[in-house]
């Protein structure tokens, strides 16, 4: 039981230690980043990419195409998490401080990028779509970010990259064409 304790009292002064760094974070965030251009640029690259896709979308795939956004969110989040967390990259002016990851890349431009090739030209070979957003985005796209200061490769190069958003593309197109998806409700039975 004493072992348990150790082990307690470790990782709270862990957790503690975090903390603390991140309400410097925070305070840095506050007095240099905040209202910055950069941040701007963020915050207009998280909101408008969105008005424009809603506007020009393919209405009646609306559904399918924000179920597909939504995995591409969660899987661009957990990874630049983890890309973030074991020192691989990591990321400045951010639009949400305590996040690690780079709100307007996880949840506009990837997910956007994805459904916007999915809609265009439905019929070509998702392979080739596949190759040109990967390379897009590790070879256009992230150095960009780079370039602007915002993204900050460490131990990391732009090809790492190209097999990953490969598979992510590969996973949402495959998603993409799934069919099984039933009503919640019987329409036949009266509702409670």
């Amino acid at each position: 039981m004493a072992n348990k304790e150790r082990v307690i009292e470790i990782l709270d002064r862990n957790q503690n230690q975090i903390e603390g760094l991140i309400n410097k974070k925070i305070d840095i965030w506050l007095d240099h980043v905040l209202f910055s251009g950069l941040w701007w640029m963020g915050l207009a690259l998280t909101i408008f990419p969105w008005i424009i896709w809603f506007v020009f979308r393919k209405k009646e795939s609306t559904d399918r195409l924000l179920y597909i956004a939504f995995y591409v969110m969660t899987i661009s989040v957990l990874l630049d998490i983890v890309g973030d967390q074991i020192g691989l990259w990591h990321y400045r002016y951010h639009v949400i401080p305590v996040l690690p990851t780079y709100f307007p890349w996880d949840v506009t431009l990837m997910p956007l990028a994805v459904i916007v090739l999915l809609q265009i030209k439905p019929h070509v070979n998702p392979w080739v779509k596949a190759i040109f957003f990967a390379l897009l985005a590790s070879y256009v796209g992230e150095p960009v970010f780079n370039w602007l200061g915002i993204y900050v490769p460490k131990n990391w190069r732009y090809t790492y990259s190209v097999p990953i958003q490969i598979a992510i593309y590969m996973s949402a197109h495959y998603l993409s064409k799934r069919n099984n998806f039933a009503p919640l409700s019987d329409k036949t039975k009266k509702e409670i």
